[in-house]
């Protein structure tokens, strides 16, 4: 049998941009890039804004972070249809770096989460992200988004508070209640005005720019009117009309040792919310990405996005899909993204002064709303107890505790419900003949009674995964046997995985039959767990394998002079 085609590492890593180029790039495939790129543009620019302002740092950082940190990621990408740029999943993530370590603290672990991608695509490691649970997932996107939701109160409400906004959410709320009678009627009546715009506008016409059109809505009602409300041009005075110089923050031991675990954070985020973008975009077009060369461009990304003062990038999902349904071809819309964005800052950014932040908070308010995932929510809490347990823990750990606690406890949880499960799903049967009164025997009984009823020779079947979790009851199985049997007849074939605590579990039992003068027949054996059992030692004559019953069956009569 020909041995499967295994891609190179050349292949591996080749980006989708060169994929797309070999197959023929012509000027109809570059106008469908350039529209669509220009439709993610226009979705993006307020978006990315809010994004940054949501993340305690200036507007204009999110502008660097999809211009910059969008470009590398579609030009180097393993997916035709990725669409890099600050996420509202970074949010608690970037807001709590900030106020621990200021902003080089944050461009420095956006820089260094940049090197583990990097290294987790490099080393193909990309592929076991797909193991996160889908409870894990859907929890921490809840939790975020609940913190999102709490996190824009202030600005929607256009509150006055007399001292820092807390970050954890019982203090943040307490501090809220206790600013409500500073509410601000026209700040409230602009948020409410441009959330509704939004919905409708998603509801009646999809395809038109429904985020751009509620801020500039929003921004047109606080000047003609002179409204009372806070803008980017009160509280941040304006975004530049240009990129800044690249350049990295001062970058010592001490510093990095600080910020490595936001780093961390920030790459394992990053690589599951990028790859769950990507995956996304391979269910609407039927294309295939490539998850290491993904995490390799995100990692590049990051590194690049921190060089000219953004911060964290990743896969978006929101965008990513709207690239597709406007029509991309390929990487090159997701480029011209970038380049319409940067256009839109060389040109408009002393507009940008005049924005409204309640509008912004709109925006994230409707985001945070449509990322909260309520139906799966509601559905996996009425699926099992496990993924009703996983899911909640990860939601609360991220509301209560901390994103990364959530995920990884949540992890934890489920990979033990999942072992449980596993265990319990092996079975050990005893040989005994099948009767059917109520119907022919169809001749595909595992075992006949002679095989049951005979003394000198017993005969069990294991099914399932054997593995660490499972061995305990399997030995214990094989423990209870009775009597002073000669033969050992266990049939394999039913295995589905085999790992070293098993394989030790035969090895053992093996020894045991060994000591009584007694043969082990192994039944059905792969060639993977044959390997196995001869790295622990075990051959023949401690064991025999057999590809079939009957074979075994034979040479244990014969052993037995029968």
């Amino acid at each position: 049998m020909s041995r499967a085609h295994e891609p190179g590492f050349i292949e591996l890593f080749t980006p989708k941009l060169i994929t797309v180029l070999r197959e023929g790039y012509n000027l109809k495939t570059l106008r469908a890039d350039t529209i669509s790129g220009l439709t993610v543009a226009i979705i993006a620019l307020p978006l990315s804004m809010a994004i940054a302002i949501a993340s305690g740092v200036e507007p204009e950082r999110g502008l660097y972070t999809a211009i910059v940190g969008g470009f590398l990621v579609s030009a180097l990408g393993g997916s035709r249809f990725q669409i890099g740029g600050p996420a509202g999943a970074f949010i608690v993530l970037v807001l709590a770096t900030v106020q621990a370590h200021g902003v080089d603290g944050l461009i420095l672990a956006t820089f260094l989460s940049g090197l583990f991608m990097l290294a987790i695509g490099l080393l193909r490691l990309g592929t076991f992200i797909k193991y996160v649970p889908y409870p894990v997932t859907v929890g921490f996107t809840a939790g975020i988004a609940v913190i999102i939701l709490a996190s824009q109160l202030k600005d929607f409400l256009g509150l006055t508070l007399h001292s820092q906004e807390p970050g954890p959410l019982i203090p943040k709320l307490q501090v809220l209640s206790a600013a409500l009678p500073t509410i601000n009627a026209a700040a409230v009546a602009l948020a409410v005005a441009s959330a509704a715009i939004i919905v409708v506008l998603r509801r009646y016409r999809p395809h038109w720019p429904g985020f751009l059109i509620a801020v500039a809505a929003a921004t047109l009602a606080a000047w003609a009117f002179n409204l009372p409300v806070e803008t980017i041009g009160t509280r941040f005075g304006g975004i530049p009309q240009a990129l800044p110089l690249p350049g990295l923050p001062e970058m010592t031991m001490e510093k990095v040792t600080e910020v490595l675990p936001a780093a961390l954070s920030f790459a394992l985020l990053g690589s599951i919310e990028s790859l769950l973008s990507a995956v996304v975009a391979d269910s609407m077009t039927g294309r295939r990405h490539r998850s290491n060369c993904e995490l390799v461009a995100q990692g590049i990304a990051n590194m690049g996005s921190s060089l000219f003062g953004g911060f964290c990038v990743t896969g978006t999902i929101a965008r990513t899909a709207s690239n597709i349904r406007a029509g991309a071809h390929g990487p090159i819309s997701g480029m011209l993204h970038s380049v319409f964005l940067l256009i839109f800052m060389l040109a408009a950014a002393p507009l940008a002064a005049y924005v409204p932040l309640a509008a912004l908070a709109a925006i994230l308010v409707v985001v945070a709303w449509n990322m909260a995932e309520k139906h799966q929510f509601a559905a996996l809490l009425r699926a099992s107890r496990g993924d009703a347990v996983v899911l909640l823990v990860t939601f609360l750990l991220v509301i209560f505790r901390d994103l990364t606690e959530g995920i990884l406890a949540g992890f934890g949880v489920g990979a033990l419900l999942f072992l449980h499960r596993m265990s319990t799903a092996v079975a050990v049967d005893r040989a005994h003949p099948i009767v059917q009164p109520d119907r022919a025997d169809n001749g595909e009984r595992p075992y006949s009674s002679e095989m049951a009823t005979d003394d000198d020779i017993v005969v069990y079947r294991i099914s399932g995964a054997f593995f660490f979790g499972a061995a305990a009851s399997v030995a214990a199985a094989l423990d209870r046997i009775g009597g002073q049997p000669k033969a050992y007849v266990v049939d394999v074939s039913a295995v589905s995985v085999l790992d070293s605590t098993a394989a030790a579990t035969i090895e053992g039992f093996a020894r045991k039959v060994g000591r009584h003068d007694a043969i082990l027949y192994l039944v059905g054996a792969s060639r993977q767990m044959r390997h196995m059992l001869h790295k622990l030692g075990l051959h023949a004559p401690a064991v025999r394998f057999y590809s079939s019953m009957d074979g075994a069956m034979a040479a244990a009569r014969k052993r037995l002079g029968r």
